[in-house]
């Protein structure tokens, strides 16, 4: 992977660069965290500006409606969004990081044209129904039923922590159905419409106190044959590629955030005076040698996924594991800089604090992510 950037790139950022600084000025407040269709209006609307100006789906396939730009400028664009604070995909992420994705990769011509456009636009969101109440890191247990009836499939059962669900267009779904099966070999990958009869959706409140995940019931649902993304039973290797992604590269732009975090967490401490404690100094330059080590990692990650097709390899496990933890360590540190105004609630990083503890669980554990580590990097042999 070559580091250096060319006439060309720099090109781009300049042009980036120039473009943000013209509409950023014209984007309205972020609403309240608790106002999920103001929200969704914002990132909806933060979305299209993308789609109009060409940095929608930068990253994607031409045929899949994307740019097809190549890595460097994927991880240039999402450097200086970044940097100049623009919107984070935000309610959008589903769609845009996860099921989009995965239809690119694995769903026919037909689910392509119908999906992918209106995700690119921001017209429509996604959620994610996969983790059960008795199906988190052991997915594969999974227990939400799907029966074939003609052209359809009737789904009954339950989903949890499902992203966004109450702003929901489309959920992309795991069911079992082949009963009988190995509990690997008898799922399949749905995308569900959220306004079917039958769905009913119950907002979960978090420790931070917003509202972005649900429990979702399923009772008697038809979800159309046709909506189903992949071979009949073959949904747990379309879920391997859905979440290669969402380990893989969907953390991508808050590997900058949290490097930007950092360097105000620097500028605090020289403020308020914890920078003269030499033991704190040395915990913040070990976070800003972590940081520019797992954004190598990061731009190695991307650069390999659209290298071998636009999936993400074994690498994401490796990131996902450390970031996870180094992410928690940032916030750790955060409030030792702030001292008490670190429980002030109303401050933006003391939200950040409490959503980084669920980090090391959301996009599967890290007991699972070494888990992968060792088998299929390492070459271990599976535990008993």
């Amino acid at each position: 992977m070559d580091l250096t950037y060319t006439e060309e790139e720099e090109a781009f950022r300049a042009r980036l660069r120039e473009w943000l600084a013209e509409v950023l000025p014209k984007v309205p407040p972020k609403p309240a965290a608790a106002d999920w269709p103001g929200r969704r209006a914002y990132d909806a609307a933060w979305q299209r500006m993308l789609y109009d100006a060409g940095y929608a789906g930068l990253h994607w396939p031409v045929d899949a409606g994307g740019q097809g730009a190549t890595p460097t400028q994927h991880l240039i664009y999402l450097e200086e969004s970044e940097k100049a604070g623009a919107p984070y995909v935000g309610a959008n992420f589903v769609g845009l990081l996860h099921a989009g994705p995965t239809i690119a990769a694995e769903g026919s011509a037909a689910q392509r044209a119908r999906w992918l456009p209106p995700i690119l636009r921001g017209d429509e969101i996604w959620c994610q129904g996969f983790s059960e109440p008795d199906a988190g890191s052991d997915l594969a247990s999974l227990r939400t039923k799907a029966v074939r009836d003609g052209d359809d499939y009737v789904v009954s059962g339950s989903k949890i922590w499902t992203s966004h669900a109450e702003v929901a267009d489309w959920c992309e779904l795991l069911v079992r159905t082949d009963p009988e099966a190995p509990r690997h070999r008898g799922i399949s990958w749905l995308a569900m419409p959220m306004d079917a009869p039958g769905v009913t959706v119950r907002p979960l409140r978090t420790l931070a106190g917003s509202a972005e995940f649900a429990e979702v019931f399923l009772d008697e649902v038809r979800v159309p044959a046709a909506h189903r993304v992949g071979a009949e039973h073959d949904g747990w290797r379309v879920t391997m590629v859905t979440l290669s992604f969402e380990r893989g590269t969907a953390f991508v732009g808050e590997v900058v955030a949290c490097r930007r975090v950092l360097g105000a967490l620097a500028r605090t401490a020289r403020a308020n005076g914890r920078w003269d404690d030499a033991v704190l100094r040395r915990r913040l330059g070990r976070l800003h040698a972590e940081f520019a080590a797992l954004w190598r990692l990061t731009q190695w990650n991307v650069s390999e996924a659209q290298s071998i097709g636009g999936v993400p390899g074994s690498g994401g496990s490796v990131f996902k594991l450390r970031y996870s933890h180094a992410r928690q360590e940032l916030y750790d540190a955060a409030a030792e800089v702030l001292g008490a105004e670190s429980l002030d609630a109303d401050r933006e990083w003391v939200a950040d604090r409490l959503s980084a503890l669920s980090y090391t669980i959301a996009a599967g554990t890290s007991q699972i992510q070494q888990n992968i580590v060792a088998e299929r990097i390492l070459g271990l042999p599976k535990g008993r």
